[in-house]
């Protein structure tokens, strides 16, 4: 006959077992719920897989989406996945020397829920594609001709400069969200194809959406921002 000692001993080790278990699966569920989560929160930050061969926009449509509706399938005509037009030189007749092409859904109906769009960019001799940001698309490009600088600034708090001249032919990339920019440096005109991974990539230029905000930015917060006079802001939001 077993004694205390050994009654409790087993007891005991019957019970330590079997909760250091539970502990371990614990552990592991735990772990696994936070991978989970973590790759659900990577695939909700791009655009959604389509669950159906096209859903061509329908710009007719009343109904509101983050996005565009479909267009009846029945009525869906080549067209709708066909654009023309990037043959053409844009107009860079402007204060900045550059004009951008887009075409998005919005131009393109067939590209909805294709998370994909791409534009033309032209420049005039030493023309820029001011600094700005596409909130929600990594942008790469190709040169089709003349000699650009681009470049791009790394987040806080390096805000490392990246900057390489291009030559036709060549190919750069700009990562989403990341303040860049382009700029002609030769004398004669230059033209790049750019594609970017989203049907409606947005565009912040920086200048425009700090000076010419609507409405303002209060110019004192400007000024503190800055470290720079008020006068200076004044100046500064006249010109946007």
């Amino acid at each position: 006959m077993k004694n205390d000692g050994e009654f409790y001993l087993q007891h005991a080790l019957a019970a330590y077992f079997p909760l250091r278990i539970l502990k371990e699966m614990s552990s592991k569920l735990i772990l696994l719920s936070v991978v989970a989560l973590t790759f659900s929160y990577l695939a909700l930050a791009y655009e959604p897989s389509s669950l159906q061969d096209f859903c061509v926009a329908d710009p007719n449509s009343s109904v509101k989406v983050n996005g565009l509706t479909c267009k009846n399938p029945m009525q869906v005509q080549a067209d709708d996945f066909f654009f023309s037009g990037l043959h053409l030189r844009g107009n860079t007749s402007n204060q900045l020397g550059s004009k951008v092409t887009p075409v998005f859904a919005t131009q393109l109906p067939g590209l909805n829920t294709l998370g994909i769009s791409m534009v033309r960019i032209d420049y005039a001799p030493w023309g820029l594609n001011a600094p700005h940001t596409h909130p929600r698309a990594t942008e790469i490009l190709t040169v089709l001709e003349g000699t650009l600088q681009v470049g791009f600034v790394t987040s806080n708090p390096d805000n490392r400069f990246i900057t390489k001249v291009l030559q036709k032919g060549d190919v750069f990339v700009f990562p989403v969200g990341l303040v860049h920019f382009q700029r002609n440096v030769g004398n004669g005109y230059a033209v790049v194809i750019a594609a970017l991974s989203s049907q409606n990539p947005g565009a912040i230029t920086i200048g425009n959406a700090v000076f010419g905000a609507n409405p303002a930015i209060p110019a004192d917060i400007l000024a503190k921002a800055f470290q720079v006079d008020k006068s200076v802001v004044d100046q500064l939001q006249a010109k946007f």
